[in-house]
């Protein structure tokens, strides 16, 4: 399957597409340097934000601006772009130097981020907002369906923290697994433990970030209860 049935979207310029899909580290390799997805993901980054903060604002209409904040802020995280990303595969068939594929750049959060965003950009450029618009909520529909204003979006660890403590006096436990990518650009991934029980794994791209994807994804998949 082509990455435009995967988008279901069909591409009236083929080189945006393969703008989008051009990661800056082919400059290494070829001469002149072909042009990257830089510019587009600067765009997209802005498509993706009003995307979501529309659907947002029009789902919710009982909500205020500080709430509608948290909720598109953990839509249009690296780690949940990067997510989206995967589903389709996007890693597989991004244009990049052998250097950067080789050190694990086809599964970097933040290569798969910008290229979901460099991707909308380039749809919006092809056929406008609403074409945008129709994609981005098509791949970000999990993370879409999976808010929850009650929930306390953006501050999961504090959520998991009060909803154990209120069973045991013992807090959840955050550890490093692994750390991949150069110094520059690395993608952290995190899990946390509880009575000597993993609850979740998350990744992003600082500590910080994973233990949050790991708290949320312990909320979701609420294994204390087991």
């Amino acid at each position: 399957m082509s990455i435009e049935d995967r988008l279901n979207y069909q591409f009236k310029s083929k080189e945006l597409l393969k703008i989008a899909l051009s990661h800056p580290s082919l400059s290494s390799e070829i001469r002149p340097a072909p042009p990257d997805n830089q510019r587009l993901e600067y765009l997209g980054d802005a498509v993706v934000e009003l995307a979501i903060s529309s659907h947002l604002y029009q789902r919710f209409p009982e909500h205020k601006e500080g709430a509608l904040t948290k909720l598109r802020a953990s839509v249009v995280s690296k780690p949940a772009l990067a997510k989206a990303a995967r589903s389709i595969d996007l890693g597989s068939i991004l244009l990049m130097s052998n250097g950067e594929s080789g050190s694990g750049g086809r599964e970097r959060d933040s290569n798969l981020a910008d290229a979901f965003e460099s991707i909308a950009g380039a749809i919006y450029l092809d056929s406008g907002l609403e074409a945008a618009t129709t994609v981005i909520l098509q791949l970000l529909a999990p993370q879409l369906e999976d808010l929850n204003p009650s929930e306390g979006q953006g501050n999961s660890k504090g959520e998991l923290q009060e909803i154990l403590q209120k069973i045991a006096t013992h807090s959840p436990t955050y550890q490093v697994l692994s750390e991949e990518g150069p110094p520059h650009d690395r993608t952290f991934i995190c899990v946390v433990t509880w009575q000597n029980k993993e609850l979740g794994q998350g990744r992003g791209p600082s500590k910080k970030t994973a233990e949050a994807e790991a708290a949320h994804a312990a909320l979701k998949a609420k294994l204390w209860k087991a």
